[in-house]
């Protein structure tokens, strides 16, 4: 079982940046889209940036021109640099990695952004 290793959160003053990695433990094949999802207390999981194996990506109206999500393909590591942080993106993040054909779908466990006013 191939488990999504996550990195870069923590607790950043509004206004800061933040940079979240996440990697494979071990190696994928046909990856079709990596992305980001968040949870904040008491809300639904919700897509923050995704980007496919192409390059295409997609972002929540809520982050747009604030975070960035890039891929490595050689390393199958996405990343998600976030800029210009407000309270409201305080949640845990999630990394998910989905192969084509729905070959598998895979999630991190997690790892806590807390931006304070």
């Amino acid at each position: 079982q191939v488990q999504l290793v996550e990195s870069g959160g923590g607790l950043v003053q509004a206004g800061g940046s933040l940079r979240l990695s996440c990697a494979p433990s071990g190696r994928l094949f046909s990856i079709n889209a990596m992305g980001w999802y968040r949870q904040a207390p008491g809300k639904q999981r919700e897509l923050v940036a995704a980007i496919t194996t192409g390059g295409s990506t997609n972002y929540a109206d809520s982050v747009k021109g604030r975070f960035t999500i890039s891929r490595d393909n050689a390393k199958n590591t996405v990343y998600l640099q976030m800029n210009s942080l407000k309270p409201e993106d305080t949640a845990v993040y999630y990394c998910n990695v989905r192969g084509s054909f729905n070959l598998y779908d895979y999630w991190g466990q997690g790892t806590q952004v807390t931006v304070s006013s």
